[in-house]
């Protein structure tokens, strides 16, 4: 009987399949790997007696692994071994996912979440890397807004998956059991029409010339801030909604939203930057997600919440799709080493956000404190884009 992998290089790939396939990839990497941790943490909250401290640090750990992944992806230069770990990190986010309903001690938990933050930087840097690659040699457009709906459809499947068991009186461990075989359904496509590796280098063909270090500098600086303002919603929106007693019971449907905003945002993304430019775009994701982290900061009701999710969907995924895509056509022949670089900045801040938001949020009984951190972060990548656009008008 052949193998998955036989059957791909038996067969060529049409582009559905391998879009398809790494949506499919960053459903399971990021969407259950990741994402479920935010609408199971007040769950975990109840029953497992998680403390906003603990919470915060187990997201902190797990985007230390993030951070782990991607400093191993900038560094690989040999496409086959990007493609074996992006392999290995599919199934290991069924493992670590099952993991997390295994047992209820925290260094177990945190185990599991660095080793989950390593599945989601292969989903989201190798895995986008082979697909942009793959895409731009088989003369498509060199971008990933179609790839990147998986972001927003994990958001998806997790928030539904978490009402839909919530609603079966499963438990917080029967839930994290529930999403690794829910993650079977994904890891099958995802296996079977991954990218195949990429060709050698011919060098009959000039790549573009690189990004000045200032420019670099200004990106890595910018995506730092789009980082934490990333991070504190992706981890507490749930949460912040459930901490409100008039709100309580509604933090899955914000969730569902950030994720049904995010789906369809791509495709507008995309549209505002082939109208205006990549970066003008970038200025306004970031003036919407700013807006997004005010109002709840502001207001305690469900339609600042609910305004703030859809707000927080519909914009982290144009600036992390925006900013991934422009740098991976700065350097095509090996997409995602320079996308993983760049991710260093993103990661960091994933670190440092959610242990300050949670020791916060325990001293004071309210995540109000860290948003208006948050959108103070997202000012100051407001300013550094503003640079960027004054470094691309002197040296076009």
């Amino acid at each position: 009987m052949q193998s998955p992998s036989s059957l791909t290089t038996a067969r060529p790939l049409q582009a559905w399949q391998v879009i398809v396939g790494g949506i499919c990839g960053l459903i399971l990497t990021i969407g259950l790997a990741r994402f479920a941790y935010t609408p199971l943490l007040p769950l975990m909250q109840v029953q497992a007696g998680l403390s906003d401290v603990a919470g915060g640090w187990l997201a902190s750990i797990n985007y230390l692994g993030y951070m782990s992944g991607a400093l191993l992806a900038a560094w690989i230069d040999d496409a086959r071994l990007r493609q074996r770990l992006y392999s290995g990190g599919l199934i290991l986010s069924l493992v670590v996912t099952a993991l997390m309903g295994l047992s209820g001690n925290f260094w177990v938990w945190a185990l599991s979440r660095y080793l989950g933050g390593l599945c989601g930087a292969a989903g989201m840097l190798l895995g986008s890397g082979l697909v942009l690659n793959w895409l731009m040699r088989h003369g498509r457009r060199p971008e990933l807004g179609l790839h990147f709906t998986g972001l927003g459809l994990g958001i998806v499947v997790s928030a539904l998956g978490a009402f839909v068991m919530s609603g079966l009186l499963m438990t917080w461990a029967q839930q994290w059991l529930g999403f690794a075989s829910l993650g079977l359904l994904f890891l099958l496509p995802a296996w079977a029409w991954r990218p195949p590796v990429p060709p050698a280098l011919t060098g009959t063909h000039a790549a573009p010339s690189a990004p000045s270090r200032r420019w670099m500098g200004l990106m890595t600086l910018m995506y730092f801030c789009a980082g934490w303002g990333f991070v504190i919603s992706a981890t507490f929106t749930v949460a912040i909604v459930e901490r409100q007693p008039l709100l309580a019971g509604q933090g899955p449907w914000a969730w569902a939203l950030v994720g049904l905003a995010a789906t369809p945002a791509v495709f507008l993304w995309d549209k505002l930057a082939r109208r205006w430019s990549e970066l003008t775009a970038l200025l306004l994701a970031f003036a919407l997600q700013t807006l997004s982290v005010l109002l709840p900061a502001w207001s305690n009701s469900l339609g600042a919440a609910l305004a703030g999710a859809f707000l927080y969907g519909a914009t982290f995924i144009g600036i992390v799709s925006l900013t991934l895509a422009l740098v991976g056509r700065r350097a095509p022949n090996n997409p995602g080493k320079a996308m993983a670089r760049l991710t260093l900045s993103y990661g960091l801040a994933q670190v440092c956000a959610p242990a300050l938001a949670g020791a916060m949020a325990q001293a004071s009984g309210s995540y109000r404190g860290a948003l208006w951190i948050t959108a103070a972060v997202l000012f100051l990548g407001m300013g550094l884009l503003l640079l960027l656009l004054r470094e691309v008008a002197q040296n076009p």
